[in-house]
């Protein structure tokens, strides 16, 4: 992701001094100058750096999944220890009680 930054910045100034080279030096055109760096800029990267894109969006996706399979494989979520303790209460034969427990930590 940083690489694909630094080549975007990279393009942008190589294409504001081209620009500036060609003769938008004054200081009314500067704006200008700005501007059509940007643009130009834009649909350089848009050609150029489609490789390094779609690397990118595949190490994102990597991440997410590999994320993703981490939670599901966790024993130690709220639902996972949620049904730990009901299966407990229902496997002891206990009935459901009248007034609702405590929480652990005010007893």
């Amino acid at each position: 992701m940083v690489r694909y930054t630094l080549l975007r910045m990279l393009i942008f100034f190589g294409c504001l001094a081209l620009l500036w080279l060609i003769g938008l030096r004054e200081p009314t055109e500067l704006p200008w100058l700005v501007v059509g760096a940007a643009l130009l800029s834009m649909i350089i990267s848009a050609i150029v750096l489609k490789p390094f894109r779609a690397e990118m969006v595949r190490q994102i996706q990597d991440r997410q999944a590999a994320k993703a399979t981490a939670r599901s494989e966790r024993t130690d979520t709220d639902e996972a220890v949620e049904d730990a303790a009901r299966d407990r209460v229902e496997g002891s034969g206990r009935s459901e009680r009248s007034e609702p427990e405590e929480p652990e930590t005010f007893r």
